[in-house]
Parts: C-alpha cells; structure tokens; sequence
C-alpha cells in the first residue's frame, strides 16, 4: 500500500500526536512490546502490517494511550477509515509480535510459578525439620533409657542362729543321763517368723498393658531387666508383669495408652513428647484416672 503522509488521515494524526508529545517510536515499541515496524506502517495508514480482527484494534488502543489521545474514540476513527473486513481479511497473525494481546497472561503464568516454587520451599523446610525432630527423639530417649539405673536384686535374709548360751544349754541337755526324761528333753531353739502372705493377694504384682494409637518407639525395663526396646506399630499391644518396677519411656507420648492391673491410666504426656515414667506397686495409683 502506498504511504499516505496526508496529517489529516487517521495515520497522521497518530504521528501528529507522538510529535506534539515528543515520543518516540521506540518508546512507544519499548512500552507497548510492539515492533517499530509495525508502529512505523500504522502512522502510514499500511493495515497491512498489522494483524486481523481485536489484535489489530489493540494495537490502536496502545498507541493512543501512549501518545495521549483517547482510545476509544481513536478505536472508532480506525474502523470508520478502515472498514472491518478490510482489517481482518489477508492478515495472519503469525507474523506479528502480538505482545499486547498475552501479556496479561504472561503475569499470570509468572505469578503462579512463583507461588509454585514458594510452595516447594516451604514443604522442603517442614520435611527438614519433622525428620529432624523425630530424630532428635528417639536420641532423647535412647539417651534416657541408657541412664537408667539398674536395679539389683534382693538379697536372700540372713540365717538366724541360735545365741551361744542357748547352745550350750542343749547340749548339756543331750549329755545328760538318759534315765533324767525331763532333763533328756532339749529345750525348742527360737526361730525367725516366716513372712506373712499380703493382705491384698492380687496385687503383690503389677500388670502392665500398653497400647499405640499412631507408630511409636518404646522402651521398657522390668526388675532391672530390658524388656522392650523397638517401635511398636498402629494398634499393637503389649502386656507386661512387673514386680517391682518399671521404667517406661515412650517417644510420642500421646500415643500411648496404658491399663494398670486393669484400670485405666492417665496419659502420660502431650503428643510428640518423650516422656519416662518408673511404676511400681506403691506409686501406680498416682497414674490412675480414678484417682
């Protein structure tokens, strides 16, 4: 199409206006991401530069924003010069730098590649740290079940003997004439009292049953001997008789839920927390919910 320089033509006007302003086409092309060129062929009045249909009215609108004139009314002076079908028809759009048209999009894309990447470091960071933590754990409470004291087992009770004077007295007893019955009969040596059988019966022994509602690793020493050491899993239980003493350690607290000869126990700490506890026939009920 031949250049039409005429300034009262829809393209000199465009031109007339970026003077006035004095702008660039650059500036324009550097504002609007739309090629010099093509900027170039529309102060022309050469359509032919441009692509069919909205993307084409976009560029118009572009350009008048930037040089100051109002876009809607520049919009409707571009379809009046320029008819519609004439616009739209032998234009492919694939040869034109259709910025304007994508560039909402683009920002939109941007916008959620970075939300994306933010999520990720966030989730990195919580793995880190929940590894860390369980960890951090089950260190605790290896540490405190290593630490543990051991308890020694009860001594047997001394054998009691009979005094010297008491002694000697039966044997001058046993040398004595035997035709002396009186004096023939020993007289009893005094024993120790044997031990009287607990009033209570059922509980010279404390039964322990734990349960885990979640994985948890637990350790258990019963009568100074180790008597469980690993991670329990969801729903499994474990009944244990004790004599003497317990020392349970537990890494997930909250997880474990306790019966003592049959009553049900408090819990004994917060979820995630390592708690020990030591059991024994004098303190268990201080773990009694009843209480």
């Amino acid at each position: 199409m031949v250049p039409d320089l005429n300034p009262i033509t829809f393209g000199g006007r465009l031109r007339e206006a970026r003077e006035r302003r004095g702008i660039s086409l650059r500036q324009i092309a550097n504002a609007t991401k739309i090629a010099v060129a093509v900027l170039e062929a529309l102060e022309r009045n050469d359509i032919s530069r441009l692509p069919g249909g909205i993307f084409g009215r976009a560029f118009v609108r572009s350009y008048a924003v930037e040089v100051g004139l109002d876009p809607e009314r520049t919009i409707q002076e571009f379809i009046t010069q320029f008819p519609l079908d004439s616009v739209v028809a032998g234009h492919p759009t694939s040869q034109v730098d259709v910025h304007v048209a994508v560039q909402h999009n683009d920002r939109r894309v941007s916008a959620v590649i970075l939300v994306l990447l933010v999520g990720v470091v966030v989730t990195g960071w919580a793995v880190y740290f929940g590894a860390w933590r369980t960890l951090a754990s089950h260190a605790a409470a290896f540490l405190t079940v290593q630490s543990a004291p051991t308890v020694k087992a009860p001594q047997p009770p001394p054998i009691v003997r009979a005094p010297a004077a008491a002694q000697d007295r039966s044997a001058a007893k046993r040398a004595a004439p035997r035709g002396d019955a009186a004096a023939a009969s020993p007289e009893p040596i005094p024993l120790p009292a044997a031990p009287q059988p607990s009033a209570g019966g059922a509980e010279d022994r404390l039964t322990v049953r734990l349960s885990v509602s979640r994985p948890c690793w637990v350790s258990a020493m019963v009568d100074g001997r180790k008597a469980i050491e690993r991670l329990l899993e969801t729903g499994e239980d474990q009944t244990i008789n004790v004599r003497r003493e317990i020392v349970l350690t537990a890494a997930d607290a909250g997880a474990v839920a306790l019966t003592l000869n049959g009553e049900s126990a408090r819990p004994l700490g917060q979820a995630g927390e390592v708690v020990t506890a030591r059991l024994s026939l004098a303190n268990f009920r201080d773990f009694l919910t009843t209480r």
